[in-house]
């Protein structure tokens, strides 16, 4: 057993100070007799023998107290090391056609929120088919008409789902758009200056991120578009990617053509938008760097690419230990409450005192 916070052991002082005080400097009241030869031939009764008991229970409850704000902790101890890992960009499109209704559990959902509920499988897992990534450097890139970074590379995933719950697809017209090339660009850009930054973070730092070392750097690009803004052509972007070392793997969300549903006063009716994915593009940029490219109809398909994904490319542990400690404290304070309880039940009942 260990305590998270000894320091508490402190306030026993003043217990102990209090203790004696009563015991030894404090005298109890007295009344004079001539004689008292009959009272001590009398005996002492039981009441007088427990006469400290309630003062005995007041103070190991508070001595049980301050172990239980010291935190006692009990368990195994296991710290996993992470060593070999790998660097992830999502780049998601965000454009206006992904409110484009999508299949997701036998509910109709719009194509970005399925997005992210399956990119959370990937990351955290599923149970089933999806291990999770708790050992890869994870960032995120969006884009419309423009590219932005939402998260940058990070072994904190908590912070990074975070974010991913605020992204919604663009509502203003003059933000619409699919800006493919400078996505890439962006996310590659992030990539490439990813050990700096992860050394940077190093300093002062005493995480697993010192023993970190980054295995492959992976662009994972959903889209249910074609390149129409931005200054760079996705092809630009991926002679980047592929000059810097990184892989594309390129997924297409949705049908071949995007179909919207319209709501009017006489029922949903659904009405092709036109467009839909540029599957020769993503094609190509896959190939260049040495990814892979996939069309997603549904989430089912989606989840399958993640799982080929997954298996291509895994970090590696080295050594696997883990911190697992058990907070006690309330089993103190349980026995602490139960002895405070019963003092007060004695003082007021068989062993309650007059002045």
């Amino acid at each position: 057993m260990r305590f998270a916070t000894p320091w508490a052991f402190i306030l026993l002082v003043p217990v102990a100070l209090i203790v004696i005080f009563k015991l030894k400097v404090r005298k109890p009241g007295s009344v004079h007799f001539s004689s008292v030869r009959n009272a001590r031939r009398a005996g002492v009764s039981w009441r007088t023998k427990f006469a400290n008991l309630p003062l005995i229970l007041r103070v190991a409850a508070i001595v049980l107290l301050v172990v239980a704000l010291a935190r006692p902790q009990e368990g195994r101890e296991k710290v996993r090391d992470v060593t070999r890992g790998v660097a992830i960009e999502m780049v998601i499109d965000r454009s206006g056609s992904m409110g484009t209704e999508m299949e997701y559990r036998g509910r109709r959902l719009n194509r970005l929120e399925v997005v992210k509920r399956v990119f959370k499988e990937f990351l955290l897992g599923n149970g089933k088919t999806l291990k999770g990534r708790p050992n890869d450097l994870v960032g995120m890139v969006a884009f419309a008409r423009y590219a932005d970074t939402i998260a940058p590379l990070t072994l904190g995933h908590g912070a990074l789902l975070r974010f991913l719950d605020g992204m919604d697809v663009v509502r203003r017209r003059s933000e619409d758009g699919t800006a493919i090339g400078d996505a890439i660009a962006l996310a590659a850009a992030r990539l490439k200056t990813a050990e700096e930054d992860l050394a940077r973070f190093r300093e002062g730092s005493k995480g697993k991120e010192n023993d970190y070392k980054i295995k492959s750097k992976i662009i994972i690009l959903l889209t249910d578009g074609q390149n129409n803004f931005g200054k760079r052509t996705p092809q630009e972007a991926a002679k980047l990617a592929a000059k810097w070392g990184i892989k594309i793997y390129a997924i297409g969300v949705g049908g071949r053509e995007s179909v919207a549903t319209i709501r009017t006063l006489f029922g949903e009716f659904k009405v092709p938008t036109g467009g839909g994915v540029d599957e020769e593009t993503l094609k190509s940029i896959a190939d260049a760097t040495g990814g892979i490219f996939r069309m997603a109809e549904d989430e089912e398909s989606l989840r399958k690419i993640y799982e080929e994904i997954d298996r291509m490319e895994k970090s590696e542990v080295e050594s696997v230990r883990y911190i697992d400690y058990r907070e006690r404290f309330s089993d103190f304070c349980i026995v602490a409450m139960f002895l405070l309880l019963l003092e007060v039940t004695l003082t007021n009942t068989i062993l309650r005192r007059v002045p």
